[in-house]
């Protein structure tokens, strides 16, 4: 865990310090990449971030995992579409309205994993008691969705267990080991992914890469969901880059996206293209001597494509 920054003359980052069984540890590098999720070197350093939409995140998220599932059974009675029918969101609903369960989300995904008689379960939805969604940048709030999570999760389980073919004897094989995040802080980029970028799959010279994935927005009572349709939209490499200070860079769920621009680019596979070429920017501008900010995103996007990114 990174504790602070090393900050040469306020601007320039020459590393972090961690914390470690031993006590403090100081690790220097020409560069760093902050692949936190929530931008914490980037605050740490004082370069510029921002939280959401004037502070309001999308709602985290407890995924778990069902085993003992006789997933044939399931797979034919439900079919292969890993987002359920609208028969199970019916009764779902029907099963709230008369408080046998609190199923506080009806439209749910399960998923057979690789592993035999299992599924993955996306199915919470995690809001504060007050109502809002929780930011769990603050102790209280993560507190609070570690709880709740869990709480939905057995309520969920045994929903399952009463009602789904298949599920009669399934028990709960694990949670996440800590409830998933989907916004906190991003870093202000000299780029910024927009929302119309997304919905208009825009493409760019510097793009690093590329994504088909809607604007999930899991925010307010239900998530609202805008699909991109045999498109894609690239993502450019200045959205990687902290509009100030030097020797840094930023990979993950905290570049520098709008609100509903990130509940599409936040998301796993997309993750992985950054670490990939924000890794060989950062390689770059060590072997070179130059700055982020003067690395030309299109000369990183050939040599992504040298690696088979097939980004041309």
């Amino acid at each position: 865990m990174a504790t602070s920054v090393m900050l040469e003359g306020g601007e320039r980052i020459d590393g972090a310090v961690v914390f470690t069984k031993e006590g403090p540890l100081q690790i220097r590098a020409k560069f760093t990449v902050d692949a936190s999720g929530d931008a914490d070197l980037v605050a740490m350093a004082g370069f510029p971030s921002f939280i959401g939409q004037n502070g309001k995140v999308q709602n985290p998220t407890m995924i778990f995992r069902l085993m003992g599932v006789d997933v044939d059974r399931f797979v034919e009675r439900y079919g292969k579409d890993t987002i359920m029918p609208n028969e199970i969101s019916e009764l779902i609903q029907e099963k709230n309205a008369g408080n046998e369960y609190q199923l506080p989300r009806a439209k749910i995904w399960l998923f057979p994993t690789t592993r035999p008689n299992e599924l993955l379960c996306n199915c919470t939805r995690i809001v504060g008691k007050d109502g809002r969604e929780l930011n769990v940048l603050f102790a209280k709030d993560f507190t609070e969705a570690e709880i709740e999570g869990r709480k939905q999760m057995r309520e969920y389980a045994r929903f399952f267990r009463d009602n789904l073919v298949g599920c009669e004897t399934s028990v709960v094989n694990d949670t996440g080991v800590q409830v998933g995040v989907r916004q906190t802080r991003q870093a202000k980029g000299v780029a910024m992914l927009t929302n119309t970028n997304v919905t208009q799959g825009t493409k760019f010279k510097d793009g690093i890469a590329r994504s088909p994935w809607p604007i999930e927005l899991h925010a307010g009572a239900k998530p609202k969901v805008e699909w991109l349709l045999n498109d894609f939209y690239e993502v450019p490499y200045g959205c990687f880059v902290p509009e100030t200070g030097e020797g840094l860079l930023v990979a993950g769920r905290c570049l520098s996206a709008e609100h509903e621009a990130v509940a599409s680019a936040r998301v796993t596979a997309q993750c992985f293209s950054y670490g990939h070429a924000i890794g060989h920017a950062a390689n770059l501008c060590v072997r070179n001597g130059m700055a982020a900010r003067t690395l030309s995103g299109a000369d990183l996007r050939e040599v992504l494509n040298r690696d088979g990114a097939r980004l041309a």
